[in-house]
């Protein structure tokens, strides 16, 4: 008998092949929001300031292969950093969910079936962000917001 389960039920982050854990990305962008760190508490907060480099319609990046280079700041989150990595993803990130042993949620597109449902239910960045490049930062704690740290 076959198992029914699906790959990401089956295998660990590190036991995916490279097309898996693409597949793992939910496509909501949250990672690419400008995070802030309370001085007291040391906790992240997330702020609506985007990179540059993100399309605000499909909220992917516009030079996806070239991220890291551009942005030195932008964390690649793979096999050998997840561990780490994942402590600066966004609650509802699929591999932080994984990674804790948790269940994707239904509105994942491996889950859904439907890649839009991230945006359908408000989940993504998609039209909530404003970018780098618009504004001062030396007033960037004015830009932090609650809703990327919903777990959906």
């Amino acid at each position: 008998m076959q198992n029914e389960l699906p790959f990401w039920q089956q295998k660990t982050l590190f036991e995916m092949s490279s097309d898996e854990w693409e597949s793992i990305c939910d496509g909501c962008a949250k990672c690419c929001l400008t995070q802030l760190q309370d001085e007291d508490s040391e906790q992240l907060v997330f702020t609506d300031v985007a990179c540059d480099l993100l399309n605000d319609e499909t909220c992917r990046c516009t030079d996806y292969m070239n991220r890291s280079t551009r942005v030195p700041s932008c964390v690649t989150m793979n096999k050998s950093n997840v561990e780490e990595a994942a402590a600066f993803a966004p609650p509802s990130c699929a591999y932080r969910l994984l990674l804790e042993g948790e269940e994707l949620p239904s509105w994942h597109h491996l889950k859904s079936g439907d890649s839009k449902m991230v945006h359908e239910r408000g989940q993504s960045v998609r039209h909530r962000v404003r970018f780098q490049r618009e504004i001062d930062h030396d007033d960037i704690q004015d830009y932090i917001v609650e809703w990327p740290a919903d777990k959906g």
